[in-house]
């Protein structure tokens, strides 16, 4: 059994705490970055190349996953994804309404309907349950997101999308290396996408992504839709686009793969302190469901007046971010879909309520005792 850890005492301060703080993370692994990215410059092999196919091969080993395809970015990997899945007009694709932008953008993109279903109140996370009644004979693809680090109730939505002969493409954006019952986020489902955007927990050095599978039909097909759909070069059987993985994310990417479990453990043993210091407040801490190993891409707590709050750690220096303020159904650009308040009150009530807190694996517990003990002074005045 692990050891305990130590909760410090709670000392509001004046002293400025950022939400995510990269330049801390960078002083470790300078020198191996910097040689990396040297060597790039020496080769001038910026796109494709060894870089992307080791970066590949060990993101899909970490992954669980017989193929990784590099992408430009995470939004690109869904993207692509659906493009190889021929995913297009008249089709249906569900997805939830709360989470980022892209996992429904990128289906509007290909002229597809998004069908917006609610989450579960705890774990913000979709489930069978809310996915179920949203099935029509149009609903060509099932996307479960494992939001804010942990993934979702995979077992109910594979059994559900089997029964129906749907596909399901995993969300993994914020969940690379996060598991369920042993088994890691994108291995699940026919395939998964992931995000290397600077301030994910693996992050490149900008825009990146990945798309994993174990279906090798389908990762030749995204490798040919990635550059173009062009299969061999200047032939082109699809239309694809351009959504390469350069050799300089990809030698990031790849060293900091080196070091992504001791980051997580490191954040998991900050989430942990937090429970301890937020015990006997009104402030509703993270629920990882049984099964689940999160990551804590984000640590998400739930308050009551939750803009005041803001306001107030805001004022003392102390970063935080709402995820999400608007559910999908909600956003003025799909209006037309005719969503409406009430529809997904679980997601309703958590982009009122939710408020994500530094986390990163760097922060300090005398850190982590000057943002708690703001929080839980917020709340006390309240009560």
């Amino acid at each position: 059994m692990a050891a305990p850890i130590a909760t410090p005492k709670m000392t509001p301060s004046n002293v400025a705490v950022p939400l995510l703080d990269l330049k801390a993370q960078y002083a470790t692994i300078r020198e191996e970055v910097r040689a990396a990215l040297d060597a790039i410059c020496e080769s001038q092999r910026f796109i494709g190349g060894p870089e992307v196919v080791a970066c590949e091969e060990a993101v899909a080993a970490y992954s669980d996953c017989a193929y990784g395809i590099g992408m430009s970015s995470g939004t690109d990997a869904l993207l692509c994804a659906m493009m190889a899945m021929g995913i297009g007009p008249g089709d249906e694709v569900i997805v939830p309404t709360f989470t980022f932008f892209a996992t429904a953008g990128c289906v509007s993109r290909l002229g597809a309907r998004p069908v917006f279903v609610d989450v579960d109140p705890d774990t913000f996370n979709t489930s069978a349950k809310y996915i179920a009644p949203a099935i029509t004979n149009k609903t060509k693809l099932i996307i479960p997101v494992h939001l804010f680090g942990q993934c979702a109730e995979m077992e109910g939505i594979l059994d559900l999308a089997k029964s129906r002969e749907i596909p399901v493409m995993e969300d993994a954006a914020q969940s690379i290396g996060a598991t369920r019952h042993g088994r890691k986020a994108c291995s699940m489902g026919t395939v998964g996408t992931l995000s290397f955007f600077p301030s994910k927990n693996l992050g490149a050095f900008g825009d990146a992504g990945m798309v994993c599978t174990n279906d090798a039909a389908l990762a030749d097909r995204i490798r040919i839709f990635r550059d173009h759909g062009a299969q061999p070069k200047y032939y082109h059987k699809w239309i694809g686009g351009n959504f390469r993985l350069d050799a300089i994310q990809a030698a990031v990417v790849r060293i900091k793969l080196k070091h992504l479990d001791a980051w997580s453990q490191k954040r998991a043993e900050n989430a942990c302190r937090y429970a301890g210091l937020f015990a006997g407040s009104g402030v509703k801490t993270p629920v990882i469901a049984d099964g689940n190993v999160s990551i804590f891409n984000q640590y998400c707590i739930r308050v009551r007046r939750r803009d005041e709050l803001k306001k107030h750690l805001d004022a003392r220096g102390i970063g935080t971010e709402v995820y999400y303020p608007v559910p999908l159904h909600l956003q003025e650009c799909f209006a037309h879909l005719g969503g409406k308040a009430g529809d997904c009150p679980n997601a309703e009530a958590a982009a009122r309520e939710i408020l994500a807190i530094p986390i990163y694996p760097e922060l300090t517990e005398a850190q982590q005792a000057a943002v708690a003990g703001a929080i839980v002074e917020f709340d006390r005045a309240g009560r």
